[in-house]
């Protein structure tokens, strides 16, 4: 690492999958960096109140949760399961973000899942997306969370994410407050779309964006899709013309960098942190305003 990372890089824990809760928030820290995201099945192995405890202990700001939704399932006990336990990924949310360091973002990542089995139906799976959101709307206000929709490359439609664009994410947003329903933008997932430039400046407008997320794209892809993320810089993402758009329209929250590579996972912590670093300050850093300036709650 040649130089401090910049302010407001923040680490999903996604980058360091197998890191324990305790040392991902150590890694992190001992790096210089100020802020992680978290993962629930990493929150839930040692317990809320213990996670809550361990982040406050860090120091670090807690910039997001991931992830709720998976709404795509058609009414019945399943998807009452579902929403159930999207209650409790509001709850954790908040709590959370409690226990972060001051600045600290109540933003709850939602992936809106796929289509239900044996469907082809992706426009009635859509339905099921805004259903869920009038649902879940009320109790994130009410637990000062906002809920954050990331849409997906479309190569994921069919089992993770019928929300493909920029656009159709903040269409399904717009019917609520925007300090309850925002946005991601995720540079894996939305660097081809030809209309991103218009639709970050409606996002920018309409005061939708809850968290920037980066990581590369290279080719060819992995055997399994979803492991295809690269460090910043090590793809063909035009990180430039997308922070410097996201910036423009006034985002100033944390930047996570959010990877999934096998390669990767099965480096130690503190080298793949030492290397998101790196790559982080070349790619995104110098088209980032230079200090974190809050987050809503």
């Amino acid at each position: 690492m040649s130089t401090a990372p910049h302010d407001r890089l923040s680490i999903n824990q996604a980058t360091i999958k197998y890191a324990p809760l305790a040392e991902a928030l150590a890694v992190t820290a001992d790096a210089g960096i100020g802020s992680i995201g978290l993962w629930r099945d990493s929150v839930q192995a040692v317990s809320l109140p213990e996670a809550a405890r361990l982040l406050t202990r860090s120091g670090l700001r807690f910039s997001s949760l991931c992830r709720g939704g998976f709404f795509t399932v058609p009414e019945g006990p399943a998807r009452r399961s579902a929403m159930e336990d999207n209650r409790r990924a509001i709850e954790e949310t908040a709590r959370l973000a409690d226990a972060g360091a001051p600045g600290s973002a109540a933003v709850l990542v939602m992936v809106a899942g796929g289509l239900p089995q044996g469907s082809r139906d992706i426009a009635g799976a859509r339905s099921m997306v805004e259903d869920a959101l009038a649902e879940l709307a009320p109790v994130a206000a009410a637990a000062g969370v906002r809920l954050a929709l990331e849409p997906l490359h479309p190569m994921y439609a069919a089992d993770r994410a019928v929300i493909s664009t920029l656009g159709q994410a903040l269409d399904l947003a717009a019917p609520f407050d925007p300090a309850v329903v925002g946005v991601v933008v995720d540079t894996f997932h939305v660097w081809w779309d030809p209309d991103l430039d218009a639709q970050i400046a409606r996002a920018g407008r309409e005061d939708r964006i809850a968290s920037y997320q980066v990581c590369d794209w290279r080719t060819p892809l992995e055997a399994d899709v979803l492991l295809s993320r690269h460090y910043p810089g090590a793809g063909i993402v035009d990180f430039a013309s997308i922070t410097t758009a996201v910036e423009r329209v006034g985002y100033r929250g944390d930047v996570e960098v959010e990877i999934f590579n096998q390669e990767i996972w099965d480096t130690a912590p503190a080298t793949a942190v030492a290397r998101t670093i790196d790559g982080f300050q070349s790619a995104v850093a110098p088209h980032l305003a230079a200090r974190y300036a809050g987050a809503r709650r």
